[in-house]
């Protein structure tokens, strides 16, 4: 039997408890999304030595992963105003599982999400396009919404995973401005701002010139 993860079938029991992130029923909703986690990283891992093959370089630089915090889901919910429920949380928190995906170039960026789209048992819901249209804060990436299948007891359900797609000039800038955000309590001045939203197009500039490059090389 196969569905989507949601608050009926497999997970009925929740329907509309509200989230209390000490109890066992959140745990077993957390190590769900651990299941699916690990099953997308498989997947990613299997393509990695595909595209070695194929372009002759890693493309797949490196592979990350992590779970959602209870603090960070709950702040995100209360963001957003949604209910705090389960019921809220499994239809509307597409990112409590997360791949980050590191790339030399940008052109990587598209060849990784064909075959994901073509050669992995991760099937995509939703893609984000920060590459060509960075977000105000001057972030690029890609985004995946996707989802895997995850047996759950005697049901084979489908868990929803986010996968972010980055070159390496990318991901330092993203992880450098979260850093400095962190320090400034996720608030910078409008002077900082400005400048990390310089160096975001400054280093976007320096990609494509380097990706331009390796084009030439490339057979």
């Amino acid at each position: 039997m196969k569905e989507s993860l949601n608050y009926e079938g497999s997970l009925s029991s929740l329907n509309l408890v509200p989230i209390n992130v000490k109890t066992h029923e959140f745990q077993k909703l957390m190590l769900i999304y651990e299941k699916a986690l690990i099953k997308a990283e498989y997947e990613i891992e299997k393509i990695q030595g595909v595209l070695k093959n194929i372009h002759n370089y890693n493309v797949i630089d490196k592979i990350e992963n992590r779970i959602k915090s209870p603090e960070s889901i709950i702040n995100k919910m209360k963001k957003k105003e949604y209910d705090l429920n389960y019921k809220a949380l499994i239809e509307n928190i597409d990112d409590i599982a997360g791949l980050r995906i590191i790339c030399p170039f940008k052109s990587d960026i598209q060849n990784i999400k064909k075959i994901i789209e073509n050669k992995t048992n991760i099937e995509i819901i939703e893609i984000k396009d920060y590459v060509y249209a960075p977000k105000k804060s001057g972030y690029c990436g890609l985004h995946i919404i996707g989802q895997v299948p995850v047996d759950i007891n005697d049901v084979t359900a489908n868990v929803k995973i986010e996968i972010q797609i980055r070159t390496m000039a990318m991901d330092f800038w993203a992880k450098t401005e979260h850093k400095i955000k962190y320090k400034a309590q996720k608030k910078l001045s409008k002077l900082d701002s400005k400048k990390m939203i310089m160096y975001a197009k400054i280093l976007n500039k320096i990609d494509n010139d380097i990706s331009k490059i390796n084009s030439k090389y490339s057979t």
